[in-house]
């Protein structure tokens, strides 16, 4: 479900890249109210895909794309070996773990984009033979980057959630406001 972005302050183009990031993150933290860990994990289609695994992905693809911006290695390194893990909860990871964690990324998000001393500020892009050689991105594409990342997953949410148990984006933001 679409909600209400409130407009920025005037000029505020940071805030409004937050803003929109944000709200995309909450169409995902609403699509897991209220359920378990079993049920967060599970995967009611062919797809690999299940709650848990998407909001752990979105959470190490954000601090991932903001420790690359601020000339960090990410927390977690993915190659072919252990990329099917960015989907699942290992090793006694919780729901609520990586809710938790996701929190505490956001965080951090926030503090480097409105720290960062401009959005036209570029960074390289990691030497991967998806993007160009050489190439670089700025603090504005990342943030554009997460907040159409965040969405599309967010949809993916939507769908699992009402494969689940039939509940809608409708009902889950009238659970959230309870």
């Amino acid at each position: 479900m679409v909600t209400h972005v409130p407009a920025e302050a005037n000029g505020d183009e940071r805030g409004a890249l937050l803003s929109f990031l944000e709200e995309q993150r909450g169409g995902i933290r609403r699509a897991v109210l209220g359920l378990t860990d079993e049920q967060a994990g599970s995967r009611p289609s062919a797809s690999e895909l299940s709650l848990a695994g998407l909001v752990k992905h979105v959470a190490e693809v954000e601090q991932g794309w903001i420790a690359r911006a601020k000339g960090e290695e990410p927390a977690v390194r993915r190659d072919e070996s252990n990329w099917h893990e960015c989907f699942a909860l290992v090793d006694g990871e919780t729901l609520e773990s990586q809710l938790a964690y996701w929190e505490k990324v956001a965080a951090e998000t926030e503090a480097f984009a409105r720290s960062a001393p401009s959005l036209d500020d570029t960074f390289a892009l990691p030497n991967q033979p998806w993007f160009p050689p050489e190439g670089r991105v700025s603090v504005r594409w990342v943030l554009l980057h997460l907040i159409r990342e965040t969405a599309r997953h967010a949809g993916h949410a939507d769908i699992i959630r009402e494969s689940l148990d039939g509940k809608t984006a409708f009902e889950l933001v009238a659970l959230a406001e309870k």
